[in-house]
């Protein structure tokens, strides 16, 4: 099993490189379109600023490259906002994977919301059932409404998606790889579905 991390201008691209070490799967953080596509499972991770990052894809054709991947495909924290249609942040048109917009925490609380938080109403095949309460770790100023794609909540102020999920795209809000024991059961969960969908040799 093979996993390509996209390579862009994002922050954590290093801290999912090492949790996936941990685990002991095969990877490379790319930018090469032929890799990404030969790739069995894709993890499109994220910590920036979503205008900037959508012109970052855009001038590498990532941004049409990922859109028709067809294996399975996590994102992470702001890889999450990009895959929705439209982010308050810089008013950005995004990927629009999920027809959802992305909206900045108005709520008289401090932002970003930051800390460790509890997920609720967790979905398989991406959550396990008794990942259900657990906490995961969050850094984040915007946030994407719970809708049917929703696979997990958490509450901060209101409720909102922890968690996406349509089709063979997955897409989490918190940062799995910084989430300690919970994170790991999470990412092994995205593993389980990217071995499970590989073509029979």
């Amino acid at each position: 099993m093979t996993i390509a991390i996209i390579k862009y201008n994002a922050g954590n691209i290093r801290s999912v490189s090492n949790a996936l070490n941990r685990l002991g799967v095969e990877h490379a953080i790319t930018d090469n379109p032929d890799q990404i596509v030969a790739a069995d499972g894709v993890i499109f991770p994220g910590v920036g600023e979503a205008s900037t990052t959508m012109a970052y894809l855009s001038e590498k054709g990532l941004d049409v490259l990922i859109r028709q991947l067809k294996q399975p495909v996590l994102g992470i924290c702001l890889g999450m906002q990009l895959m929705c249609s439209w982010s308050q942040e810089g008013d950005t048109p995004c990927l629009g994977i999920f027809d959802l917009p992305v909206k900045r925490f108005d709520i008289g609380l401090k932002i970003p919301h930051m800390g460790w938080n509890s997920l609720q109403q967790v979905k398989e095949p991406l959550f396990a059932p008794h990942i259900e309460g657990q906490f995961v770790y969050f850094v984040h100023s915007y946030y994407v409404p719970v809708a049917k794609e929703t696979a997990a909540l958490a509450h901060y102020g209101l409720p909102f998606s922890a968690a996406l999920q349509k089709d063979n795209f997955f897409a989490t809000q918190f940062h799995p790889e910084k989430s300690g024991d919970a994170g790991e059961k999470i990412l092994k969960g995205f593993l389980e579905i990217v071995q499970t969908s590989k073509p029979n040799p």
